[in-house]
């Protein structure tokens, strides 16, 4: 069975692991250690570890990484909405872990790194070099897959469960099976130094979604302005079919 490695193993990181279990043996990092034992009795082989913003001067390679076929590193590196934070030592934390890994590499960035412009926007308007958060790990891995990733729904992470305004913006939303999907066939064709957004492909307002999940009509008029954020190489590439292409069914 194939190893994977999942760095920053949070809410995302447990569906995908959830999703390939059957497949790959499961190596997730936590800052937790109450969930060692809960990965550990998933049959998961979890390492406690920190990548925090301060110098590690103890920050070791990860003993695993040599035997895993992927990584996926899912920790944040920068702010919203196009609001670059440095994290440089956060950054060089996570290299010194890779060590010289040479598998298959992830890392989930966001559609943030696009600025606040009501304009389509698609992978081209932003290269990796510009966007220090992407081009740390690119720089020294120029294989690594950066996925771009939009709003992060599904289960319980429902826009109806929000204190929401603007309720006519219309929103770049992700259902994590449509992620995890992505993820598993980019896996099987072994996908090498791809960047793609991530983002459901109708673009409903708030308010839509929101009298979808509670069962309610919607009368209003959807504005065709607005910051989108186009999926459309990811379909072309991967020959990519949504399971939840619309927002207002991402609670069905």
């Amino acid at each position: 069975m194939k190893k994977l490695g999942i760095i920053g193993c949070g809410w995302l990181g447990n569906h995908i692991a959830e999703r390939l279990s059957d497949r790959y043996e499961i190596f997730p990092t936590t800052t937790s250690e109450s969930k060692i034992e809960e990965f550990k009795s998933k049959g998961y082989f979890p390492t406690l570890i920190s990548f925090s913003d301060e110098n590690s001067e103890n920050m070791n390679e990860w003993k695993a990484a040599n035997e895993l076929d992927a990584i996926i590193i899912s920790i944040p590196f920068s702010g919203i909405r196009g609001k670059q934070i440095s994290m440089t030592t956060r950054q060089e934390n996570v290299l010194k872990f890779l060590g010289d890994y040479k598998g298959q590499l992830f890392l989930t960035s966001s559609t943030g790194v696009y600025p606040e412009h009501e304009t389509e926007f698609t992978e081209e308007d932003q290269s990796v070099e510009n966007v220090e958060s992407e081009y740390f790990l690119q720089s020294r891995f120029p294989d690594a897959n950066i996925l771009r990733l939009s709003g992060l729904m599904g289960g319980q992470r429902l826009l109806k469960n929000y204190n929401i305004s603007n309720l006519d913006q219309l929103v770049n939303h992700i259902h994590y099976a449509d992620i995890c999907s992505v993820v598993e066939k980019m896996l099987d064709q072994q996908s090498k130094g791809k960047v793609y957004n991530l983002a459901a492909p109708v673009h409903p307002n708030k308010e839509e979604i929101i009298n979808a999940q509670n069962g309610l009509p919607y009368s209003g008029e959807r504005t065709e302005k607005g910051r989108l954020i186009s999926s459309a190489k990811l379909i072309a590439e991967l020959d990519f079919e949504f399971q939840y292409p619309d927002p207002r069914y991402f609670h069905l």
